[in-house]
């Protein structure tokens, strides 16, 4: 039987803006644990979340400066794989994402990856910062870990970002570009990296950057259910707690790790 990891990481030291994401893995899993006693923990592909054995929440990294953290995810990323474990990564800000694939890279070779976001994060640099969130997807494709990068939900795109996605070939759909989910076929394995602001802040207004005129839940759902390949793992970043007033958006992120678990497992 396939397990699935559930993995924190509480570390936002390279957000620039609102921190406020390391609180994320703390806050989904007690929402979790409120969701069980309300809600049918089965995702709507079928699959049986609280099946014994299925889902093993190994904890969080041990977070320190941004280069020990790196390392952190990387080495603990990888024993997860040795171990056989499928990964489902609960952030933490987007620049989490680099030192994931880092270690999948290692022991799977090169994946494809859906991002679902408002922003590219495809910045050479931000602020100075070659491992900002701004920038993870600059140096998964620079180190070669990414076969293939099919970006959905984009709305801030500027030059220097598209003449990234140019460059290394980046399958973009923009907002203003957007015509609803279909099937997205992939042939290597596939990563799933999920920002929440990706989605309109009318649905999930709990982050540090909101940006209007985004997905909807249901939109989200519907793309993680019409990938087509073999999924080996995801993330939910950039969930930030201190802004979600009335705990709206806890609810949403519960909802997106059943359903991303589901897709993993099925």
């Amino acid at each position: 039987m396939i397990s699935l990891a559930l993995l924190g990481i509480p570390f936002d030291a390279e957000s620039s803006y609102r921190p406020g994401p390391a609180k994320a893995p703390a806050a989904i899993r007690a929402e979790w644990e409120r969701a069980r006693s309300y809600s049918n923990m089965t995702s709507e592909m079928g699959v049986k979340l609280d099946r014994p054995g299925l889902l093993k929440d190994v904890g969080d990294v041990a977070c320190g400066t941004p280069a020990e953290t790196r390392a952190a995810i990387e080495a603990m990323v990888t024993r997860l794989l040795d171990e056989a474990h499928r990964l489902l990564s609960l952030g933490g800000d987007h620049s989490v994402t680099y030192p994931i694939l880092r270690a999948v890279h290692a022991r799977l070779g090169q994946v494809d990856v859906l991002h679902i976001d408002a922003h590219p994060d495809l910045y050479p640099e931000f602020e100075g910062n070659r491992f900002s969130h701004a920038c993870p997807f600059a140096r998964a494709l620079e180190d070669g870990l990414v076969g293939r990068l099919v970006q959905i939900g984009i709305r801030t795109l500027n030059a220097a970002q598209k003449a990234q996605a140019d460059r290394y070939g980046v399958e973009m759909t923009t907002m203003s570009e957007w015509d609803g989910p279909g099937p997205i076929e992939f042939e290597r394995p596939v990563y799933i990296s999920l920002d929440l602001d990706g989605l309109d802040p009318a649905f999930a207004p709990g982050v540090s950057h909101p940006e209007p005129g985004g997905l909807t839940v249901r939109e989200v759902i519907s793309l993680i259910q019409r990938v087509e390949g073999r999924v080996i793992g995801a993330d939910l970043v950039e969930y930030n707690p201190d802004t979600d007033a009335g705990g709206r958006t806890a609810p949403v992120c519960v909802k997106l790790v059943k359903e991303l678990a589901g897709r993993i497992l099925a």
